[in-house]
């Protein structure tokens, strides 16, 4: 597949970084514009893919993490780039479709996850689901592309979401585990690869499961830093654990098994 010039594309499918400086008199949630320094650094050292900058893989990357920055910190829906505003729908494993008003109420977990054993949407509110996985993950949850099965304007795609489970998870002790989420996405766009629609398809239940793993604290007891031998047996199961490996990258071939076909 031929390289794509991002630069000469839209704003919302370009690097994160570029997208927020070129934003202007936006109104964020919490005052002022989102640091993604530490997230940044995070994924550099944590990431298994490294998608040429003008790959598809990498466009879908830029996009969805636009969408990411708008849904978690900007409060107005008529300043979202990334999103057909009167258009926008998402699901969740064949669920509800929400519109953008949902989204900016709620937020991304509540929608992502539902009312489960572990977790209940119908209980928290942006604020208090925000912080709850913000205190589960103290170093960042991050997300990536691994694969990219289709072109636009509909984009079937596979990501990893992972971090570690350093901090509490309401009362449940935090293992220091790398918790891992694998799911797919069809992500339709329109024209000028703005998102109209986003199906999400992971296993919610398996991914609190492990949230939940370590037990309850008891009952009047301070939590403490992990023990050390917590933080052992952290680091045994993640050796043990098998790893993805990092893709090799051609940026002349795509990973598209359909590609020959679509480009016909």
């Amino acid at each position: 597949m031929t390289p794509i010039d991002i630069e000469k594309l839209p704003l919302w499918v370009q690097n994160r970084d570029t997208v927020l400086k070129s934003d202007q008199n936006v109104e964020w949630r919490y005052g002022k514009q989102p640091d993604y320094t530490h997230s940044n650094q995070k994924l550099t050292k944590e990431s298994t893919q490294n998608h040429p900058t003008n790959s598809l893989e990498a466009l879908v990357q830029n996009l969805v993490r636009t969408f990411d920055v708008e849904a978690n910190f900007k409060t107005n829906p008529q300043q979202w780039i990334s999103v057909v505003q009167d258009k926008f729908r998402m699901s969740t494993n064949g669920g509800t479709n929400y519109k953008l008003e949902d989204l900016l109420e709620s937020g991304t977990y509540k929608l992502l996850i539902g009312d489960t054993q572990h977790y209940k949407a119908s209980e928290e509110n942006f604020e208090t689901s925000t912080t709850l996985f913000h205190s589960a993950f103290p170093e960042g949850f991050l997300w990536e592309v691994l694969e990219v099965y289709s072109t636009p304007p509909t984009i079937a795609v596979k990501w990893r979401h992972w971090g570690h489970f350093r901090g509490a998870y309401k009362d449940y002790i935090p293992t220091g585990e790398t918790i891992e989420i694998i799911g797919m996405s069809i992500i339709k766009v329109s024209d000028d690869l703005k998102i109209l629609s986003l199906e999400h398809y992971y296993d919610n239940t398996k991914f609190l499961e492990q949230l939940t793993s370590g037990g309850k604290k008891s009952a009047g007891v301070k939590q403490t830093p992990l023990s050390l031998q917590q933080k052992f047996w952290g680091f045994i199961k993640q050796f043990l654990q098998p790893k993805l490996n990092s893709t090799t990258v051609n940026s002349q071939v795509s990973r598209c098994p359909f590609a020959a076909l679509l480009n016909k």
